[in-house]
């Protein structure tokens, strides 16, 4: 896998106080299968409700494709996906949802999900 530095730029939410989804749909994700070295498509799935901080759109796109000469399996890109995002962003919620094409008669769906742990007092 290629271990370069993947950069999320951030914005500041203009509405951090209130609860809502964002969703962002990538259905050109491309990587590569660790094994034959074939290229994988997917539809990436961004599913998030913000807190201080929003995904810039720009930055997304430029990381998505940053992951099409990696050498990576479904399930490991899914969640460096996951942990990449809520590192940059810090949501409350966020689920990345993968839908691999059908390959060899099998199609995958992977599903990361981060909930941030709210404290009672």
């Amino acid at each position: 896998m290629n271990e370069k530095v993947k950069i999320i730029e951030v914005f500041e939410n203009a509405y951090p106080k209130r609860d809502y989804s964002v969703i962002h749909e990538a259905p050109e994700f491309t990587s590569l299968c660790p094994k034959t070295g074939q290229p994988d498509f997917a539809t990436i799935t961004v599913e998030y409700v913000p807190d201080k901080l929003c995904i810039e759109l720009k930055s997304l796109k430029l990381y998505f494709n940053s992951f099409r000469n990696d050498g990576i399996y479904f399930e490991s890109v899914t969640n460096r996906i996951l942990d990449d995002l809520v590192a940059a962003c810090q949501p409350r919620f966020m689920l990345i949802t993968a839908e691999f094409n059908t390959r060899g008669g099998i199609s995958s769906i992977v599903e990361a999900e981060y909930q941030k742990d709210v404290q009672t007092n």
